[in-house]
C-alpha cells in the first residue's frame, strides 16, 4: 500500500468511528419500521422514514467501501418504497445490513 493509500485508509477509519452512530441511528429506524410491520402497524411516515434511512445508509457505507450493506440497503429501500413490504423479509435484510457493518 502506497503512502497516500494509507493516509486513505486512515482517514476513512477516522471519519467511519465518527458515522458510526449516525449509522446506528439509521438501523434503528429500519427496525422501529420492521417492529411496525410485523405489528401490522406501519403508517405511510414510518415507511418513508425507513426507505430515507435505508438509501441514506446505501449511499454512506458505498462511501465506507461496505458494497455488501449497500447493497442490502438498497433492496430494504425498494422494498419499503413499493408499499407495504413483507414483513418477514424487511426483518431478514435488516438483520443481513447489521451483520454486513462492521462494529
Amino acid at each position: 500500500m502506497s503512502q497516500a493509500e494509507d493516509k486513505t485508509a486512515t482517514l476513512l477509519a477516522t471519519l467511519w468511528i465518527k458515522v458510526r452512530p449516525l449509522v446506528e441511528e439509521r438501523l434503528n429506524t429500519l427496525d422501529q419500521a420492521s417492529a411496525a410491520a410485523s405489528a401490522g402497524a406501519l403508517t405511510d411516515e414510518k415507511r418513508k422514514e425507513g426507505a430515507s434511512s435505508a438509501h441514506k445508509l446505501a449511499g454512506s457505507l458505498g462511501m465506507y467501501g461496505y458494497d455488501e450493506g449497500t447493497r442490502i440497503a438498497r433492496q430494504l429501500e425498494q422494498l419499503l418504497e413499493g408499499g407495504s413490504p413483507d414483513a418477514a423479509r424487511l426483518s431478514t435484510l435488516i438483520a443481513e445490513l447489521r451483520e454486513s457493518i462492521p462494529a
